[in-house]
């Protein structure tokens, strides 16, 4: 498919100070362009959050040759990351002026340990002439030597920040669908933007397939109404094992860290005393599975039932 077709590719920002991103991340993405290289990075960071974006405008600005390895994809298979990393790590680059090769292992932490300890020792073997930015969602995924032998930038969004970045996301879209041609209750773009935040991807790749007629308006709210976290509380308080089961399967479309985090916010107003710390334990606990776990649905499900058992609401 033509990338100008995707919005996601066409859009996408080419330098550092064309990421929507808080200032202080921006500011040690801008040390490296200064300084003219770029140690090993590690990006951690939400889905669709910019850091293969970061990790691709870094690069572009550096005038450096890069090449990109899906972790999801071929990243998971041993001969693939032998033979095409190294092939490329081990030569030197004829037509940049930059030193240093760089290889981006997008998705790091779908990779398997086999394929990590590979990346260490590509890392140590191919030092003089080569980096490596490995991006992922959940850096407990990442073994320890190789998680040790990388800068580690986090890309979580906290605080103020939120809401700078929500702005400049929306003020981005709202550009994007003037270009477009798409006419948009701007209303409906904040609602969109504050149900996925802060996966911007997901957002813009929405976007695209809401304005197929040409505009965007309150009539599909009812496709992306947000997640009804009272509800949630109420059939929890009901002990209502089916409701909270129906209520999981409905809302999956949404990441499960963010679920539990909303929960988490939520709840103080609603539990007895004791039942917060409980409450509080539990979300950590599920919330740290959510890296390993197989079925995302099953591990959410289980974190809301042991809610339910071992918390008086009040």
């Amino acid at each position: 498919m033509n990338n100008d077709f995707l919005w996601v590719e066409k859009y996408r920002p080419q330098t550092i100070d064309e990421c929507i991103l808080p200032e202080n991340i921006k500011k040690t993405f801008r040390e490296f362009l200064n300084k003219g290289e770029v140690p090993n990075l590690l990006l951690s960071g939400p889905a669709g959050c910019g850091k293969t974006t970061v990790a691709k405008a870094l690069c572009k600005q550096l005038g450096v040759d890069s090449y990109v390895i899906n972790g999801s994809d071929e990243g998971r298979f041993l001969d693939t990351v032998r033979n095409n990393a190294k092939n490329f790590a081990s030569t030197v680059s004829l037509t940049s002026e930059s030193k240093h090769k760089v290889i981006i292992i997008d998705e790091a932490d779908n990779t398997t340990p086999d394929v990590q300890l590979l990346l260490r020792a590509s890392i140590e073997e191919f030092q003089k002439n080569c980096r490596f930015i490995f991006t992922c969602n959940y850096k407990n995924k990442i073994i320890e030597p190789l998680h040790s032998r990388c800068a580690v930038v986090e890309f979580g969004i906290k605080g103020r920040d939120k809401q700078e970045v929500a702005v400049g996301f929306f003020n981005r879209l709202v550009e994007i669908l003037d270009r477009e041609n798409v006419e948009v209750d701007k209303k409906v773009l904040a609602e969109l933007i504050n149900k996925h935040f802060p996966d911007w991807r997901r957002v813009l790749n929405e976007l695209q397939r809401y304005s197929v007629g040409g505009k965007i308006d309150s009539a599909i709210l009812a496709e992306f109404s947000d997640v009804k976290i009272e509800d949630l509380i109420k059939t929890l308080k009901k002990k209502d094992f089916p409701a909270v089961r129906k209520w999981v399967v409905s809302n999956m479309d949404n990441d499960p860290a963010v679920l539990l985090r909303r929960l988490y916010d939520a709840l103080y107003s609603s539990l007895d005393g004791p039942s917060i710390a409980a409450a509080v334990l539990i979300i950590a606990k599920y919330q740290y599975q959510i890296a390993f776990v197989a079925d995302q649905e099953i591990n959410l499900l289980a974190a809301l039932t042991e809610i339910m058992v071992e918390c008086e609401f009040k």
